[in-house]
This record gives structure tokens, sequence and C-alpha cells, in this order.
């Protein structure tokens, strides 16, 4: 992964880390982090896209990160990988979604 790239990843998810809003939330997702590795997601409509996985599963779930938009989003196994379920925005509402 270039050096850019895992710095932006890494920076957003320490200033949510901060002060975040839900303390529980944040350390599970603080327990769940994994080194961000490039993963090919699926999205509405067929489209593939290469994001980075940001965290452990949860279940079937994990967040990554989709460097085009600029956010996490909450992702579900499939058949064929990773599968967008619409839910965006912040590492932490992301991943206590689920």
């Amino acid at each position: 992964m270039g050096d850019d790239l895992s710095a932006t990843i890494h920076a957003l998810i320490a200033a949510e880390l901060r002060d975040p809003a839900d303390p529980v939330a944040a350390e599970e997702l603080r327990a769940a982090l994994v080194e961000p590795e490039e993963v090919e997601v699926q999205f509405a409509g067929g489209i593939m896209m290469t994001c980075w996985t940001v965290t452990a599963r949860k279940g079937p779930y994990r967040v990554i990160y989709l460097p085009s938009a600029g956010y996490f989003s909450l992702c579900v196994e499939g058949p064929f990988g990773p599968l967008d379920i619409g839910v965006h925005g912040n590492a932490i509402g992301c991943f206590d979604s689920v």
C-alpha cells in the first residue's frame, strides 16, 4: 500500500479514536483494527473497486476504506468476496452498525 494512503487511513481512524462520542464502540473498533490490506469490493450494479480492509471480521462483516470516496464502508462477505451494503461514514459508526 502506498505510504500516503496508509498514513491517510491511520490518521482518519486516530482522529476518530481521540475523542469518541461512544467510547465503548471506539474500544471495540480499536480491538478489531488490522493493518490496511487491499481488497476488491463489489458494489451495487456489479461494480468492483479496490478498497482497503481496516478491521478483522465481526461475524460476516468488516469495515473497509474507500479511497475514491474518502470514507469507510461496512461490507458483508459474499460468495465473491466483500459486498458493500450501503452503510458509509466514519469507521466507528460503520463498525458499530453490526
